[in-house]
């Protein structure tokens, strides 16, 4: 059985993918949140993901072991070659 297929919590399964839906949006709800997003350098989905955390923050309904928001950005550079030494 291959690591995609096995059921959640089995020893060597991948890391928890990111779920993924389907959201219905008025136009005018849509056009404003990404005003929104593009003010705070996000995505649109980003900017969903954070607003959906924080309400759920304020709620009291955040779990514990949900993982932190991604950073901004482009991701840093692994592995990247020591700069040239100057001579």
């Amino acid at each position: 059985m291959s690591p995609k297929s096995e059921e959640p919590g089995t020893p060597g399964r991948r890391p928890q993918q990111r779920k993924q839906m389907l959201l219905r949006l008025d136009p005018s709800v849509h056009d404003a949140l990404v005003r929104w997003a593009g003010d705070e350098l996000r995505s649109a989905n980003a900017q969903i993901e954070f607003l959906l955390r924080r309400a759920l923050a304020e709620a009291g309904r955040l779990p514990k072991d949900a993982g932190a928001m991604r950073r901004r950005g482009r991701p840093p550079k692994t592995d990247a070659p020591p700069p040239p030494e100057d001579e």
